[in-house]
């Protein structure tokens, strides 16, 4: 009887190669891949997604593309097993996309589990204890394969079984991507990324930005966090932040994202990037906003300047006096 893999599918060089490893034997494949507001690899027209699915399409092997949702924001809020050097919680987003993968199994119809983790790779969530940690609590016990690393594990039950080779599984350990690189050209693996993604979460300077939603927010709304690698960010009131594009093409992007009983801001006698107030919209808010608005504009400092404000397809005009200098606009800044 032919059984079936779920694989965790990011498009990256580990689970590229475990899906590999995986159709080498014989197993039938599905992918899974997992979209985040904090991945850092997203471009215009790219990103982890497409990468997953351009393996996938190379492989010949289905693929569902899973949001993790409100849900996983919940979870980067408070997660169980504590933060990395950043706000990253690696152990615990792994337990959640295995456990979304555990639901979703009976659906697809699969066996057991892959994914393309590397023991002791990574410092918080690849360490021995942790990667147990990990299985128990995603209820995989058994079930969560690791191609490349398995020699340095128990077998699990599709290798106890038979319905996997584990003389044909790897043993790969540590930081350095040599091994995979070198697998990659033994199994006739090209085109793939860069081996090494990345989560926005880790990096400190981002921190702040998340934290400020989080602490802002009497409602989390993931458009909140998908914003957050775009524009300017100002906090100009405890539930109203104004987003000013950096370029045409984010001032577009911005505009398509203005939610209902909220704000977009232009100044109309000159060239003037989009502001977005996102939350509360009041006219004091609105000239403060204004006034962070006109420092990215050559409006002449100290000059009556008109705003044009937009909501919900309505428009009026409003006078602002440009009087911010760049230190007035900082005690703003997100």
């Amino acid at each position: 009887m032919k059984r079936k893999a779920l694989a965790l599918l990011s498009g990256g060089l580990d689970s590229t190669l475990a899906v590999k490893v995986m159709l080498e034997q014989g197993i039938e494949v599905e992918a899974l891949n997992f979209t985040s507001p904090f991945c850092t690899c997203t471009g215009k027209n790219a990103g982890c997604k497409s990468e997953a699915i351009r393996v996938a399409e190379e492989f010949g092997i289905p693929i569902k593309v899973m949001h993790k949702g409100v849900e996983y924001l919940e979870v980067v809020r408070a997660p169980r097993h504590g933060y990395g050097k950043g706000m990253n919680p690696c152990v615990d987003c792994r337990i959640f996309l295995l456990r979304k993968a555990k639901e979703y199994m009976a659906e697809s119809g699969a066996d057991f589990v892959i994914t393309g983790e590397v023991l002791g790779q990574r410092p918080m969530s690849q360490r021995r204890d942790t990667l147990r940690v990990i299985e128990r609590e995603s209820g995989l016990e058994g079930l969560l394969l690791r191609p490349l690393s398995a020699k340095h594990f128990e077998p699990t039950l599709p290798e106890r079984e038979g319905w996997v080779d584990r003389e044909k599984l790897l043993a790969i350990q540590g930081r350095s991507r040599k091994e995979q690189m070198q697998l990659a050209e033994d199994l006739d693996v090209k085109n793939y990324p860069c081996p090494a993604g990345g989560c926005l979460l880790t990096e400190v300077s981002f921190v702040s930005k998340v934290k400020d939603v989080f602490d802002h927010s009497d409602q989390l709304n993931l458009r909140d966090f998908r914003l957050l690698k775009v524009a300017r960010h100002f906090r100009v009131g405890p539930r109203t932040k104004v987003l000013i594009g950096r370029n045409e093409a984010e001032n577009e992007l911005l505009s398509h994202h203005v939610q209902p009983g909220e704000a977009a801001i232009r100044w109309v006698d000159g060239s003037s990037p989009l502001g977005v107030l996102m939350g509360t919209v009041d006219d004091s808010l609105l000239e403060t906003a204004a006034k962070v608005l006109l420092r990215y504009t050559r409006a002449e400092s100290g000059s009556d300047c008109r705003i044009k404000v937009t909501v919900d397809g309505s428009e009026r005009m409003l006078t602002v006096s440009h009087t911010f200098s760049e230190t007035c606009i900082e005690q703003y800044r997100v």
